[in-house]
């Protein structure tokens, strides 16, 4: 049985698909994606997207405290949810060896790599809490369904 917050990612993925189909930029479907998750969810302190350019991480959308512009390269957790191409929670953020502070009240992160339509990562969806192991499994099903969602064609 899907648990409830199983279940509310699933409601967010149903939401999001309509809007989706209407535009297929992936930029604004990035901002529509961060603009839900951050209402639905209360622990959401931080949530947008690292955007994969030039062989950079530069920010793209995002809610939440201001941003760090790019993140040094083969640092840190969004970096580490590139180069191993999966999904990654950090219960603890301090002890994340190499983690970029841009604010320092998130306590625990999850990212997910997103791909594009060729199977690239692109981009990583990041969420930041200001609690300490605020992210588990659901959470990071519930943000790949998402993040599969912003280069799909619907």
């Amino acid at each position: 049985m899907k648990s409830r917050k199983g279940a509310k990612y699933e409601r967010i993925k149903d939401q999001l698909i309509p809007l989706f189909e209407k535009v297929e930029d992936p930029v604004s479907r990035m901002a529509s994606a961060v603009a839900l998750l951050k209402n639905k969810f209360s622990y959401f302190y931080w949530v947008g997207f690292y955007r994969f350019f030039r062989n950079r991480l530069v920010v793209g959308p995002y809610q939440g405290t201001l941003a760090c512009m790019e993140l040094e390269k083969d640092t840190g957790v969004c970096w580490h949810g590139i180069n191993t191409g999966q999904s990654v929670i950090v219960p603890d953020v301090d002890k994340f060896p190499g983690h970029i502070a841009c604010d320092s009240k998130p306590k625990s992160e999850v990212v997910v790599p997103v791909r594009d339509k060729t199977g690239n990562i692109v981009a990583i969806l990041d969420v930041d809490s200001k609690e300490y192991d605020s992210f588990d499994d659901d959470d990071k099903v519930g943000l790949e369904l998402i993040a599969d969602l912003i280069y799909k064609e619907l």
